[in-house]
């Protein structure tokens, strides 16, 4: 049997462990679809999952990865056929199924995405579920009337993966992004992918009233807590507040008075389980109206397979910045 090489993840007895395994190539069932991978990415689920510093799988043992791209090898849905650029991010990708830090993906068909035109699988990667995430806020934001001339949008987080590539989205959007962060070292590439100004972590630490005086036009936060009560406080009237992290803590402080008073709102973005159609039209502007003006900024490093278990720590330890990519060049298959 034809096998391939996969970074798989165990939590028994015995513990956590997590390495590479061969695994059985298998074809895909009525409905599903096989995918050569040829480039995931890593994201902060990744490495607590990796580590097993997070209660990220629900099953064990699993393929890790919540990202995928690659090209289609065998259909067995009419919706593809072989030779198809796809893309997977989300759904149950290193949760209940296995993810994309493999050679193969066997997926249902709507997991899967086409990759639009002016996207290939590298760059679908850059941008990953970060770059999904930032667009899902981005969109969610606008439905609720978010405008430019609101006011700045405080992005925080804004060296991470959705961090940054909220800061380049809003930049090509027109918005003034101004970047949360607590790496002085990072300023002049936060300046670079669009963050307008950068201010520090200790910025809104002594806004302890209900209301205090409005600064933002919105915001998106990657660090819940104290930092996003402390925005709730300042954003402007009728401006909006994305949440999609919570870096910072879970628990979240606050009155109702900005929500009642000024008519601000909180959006939560759940990226995993976005509808297929919004998620095929979000694709379709980071291929083009959206996308980041020079994806390569936003790129911090590039890996292969071998590479997760150390850049993992590194994501951990606060080592990186920007999206990791992952390149997955297919070794020679062995049959057993």
């Amino acid at each position: 049997m034809e096998t391939y090489r996969a970074f798989r993840i165990h939590q028994d007895a015995q513990g956590h462990r997590a390495g590479f395994e061969a695994l059985p190539k298998q074809a895909p069932e009525t409905g599903e679809v096989l995918v050569r991978i040829t480039h995931s990415s890593v994201n902060y689920k990744d490495a607590l999952a990796g580590t097993g510093r997070g209660k990220i799988l629900r099953t064990f043992p699993l393929v890790g990865g919540v990202d995928a791209a690659g090209i289609v090898e065998q259909s067995n849905d009419p919706a593809y056929r072989a030779g198809d650029a796809v893309l997977a991010t989300g759904w149950g990708l290193s949760f209940d199924h296995d993810g994309g830090y493999a050679e193969y993906l066997r997926v249902p068909a709507t997991w899967l995405t086409p990759i639009p035109t002016g996207m290939d699988p590298r760059s679908a990667m850059i941008l990953g579920t970060a770059g999904f995430t930032a667009a899902l806020a981005m969109h969610r934001m606008q439905v609720n009337g978010q405008q430019p001339e609101m006011g700045p949008i405080l992005v925080t987080g804004a060296s991470g993966g959705v961090g940054s590539m909220a800061i380049a989205i809003l930049a090509r959007l027109g918005y003034e992004a101004v970047a949360l962060s607590g790496k002085p070292e990072l300023e002049d590439w936060l300046k670079s992918i669009g963050a307008a100004r950068i201010i520090g972590r200790d910025a809104l630490a002594e806004a302890k009233r209900p209301l205090e005086k409005a600064l933002w036009g919105g915001a998106i936060d990657n660090v819940g807590g104290e930092t996003l009560a402390q925005i709730t406080r300042t954003t402007v009237p009728n401006g909006n507040i994305a949440s999609i992290g919570l870096a910072g803590g879970h628990l979240l402080e606050t009155t109702v008075m900005p929500f009642i008073l000024r008519g601000v709102s909180l959006l939560g973005c759940n990226s995993v389980d976005v509808p297929q159609a919004l998620r095929t039209e979000l694709w379709r502007h980071l291929a083009s109206d959206w996308r980041p003006a020079d994806l390569d900024l936003l790129l911090g490093e590039t890996v292969d397979l071998d590479g997760l278990p150390g850049i993992f720590e590194a994501m951990l330890a606060g080592k990186t910045h920007g999206r990791i990519l992952v390149e997955i060049a297919p070794t020679s298959r062995r049959k057993t």
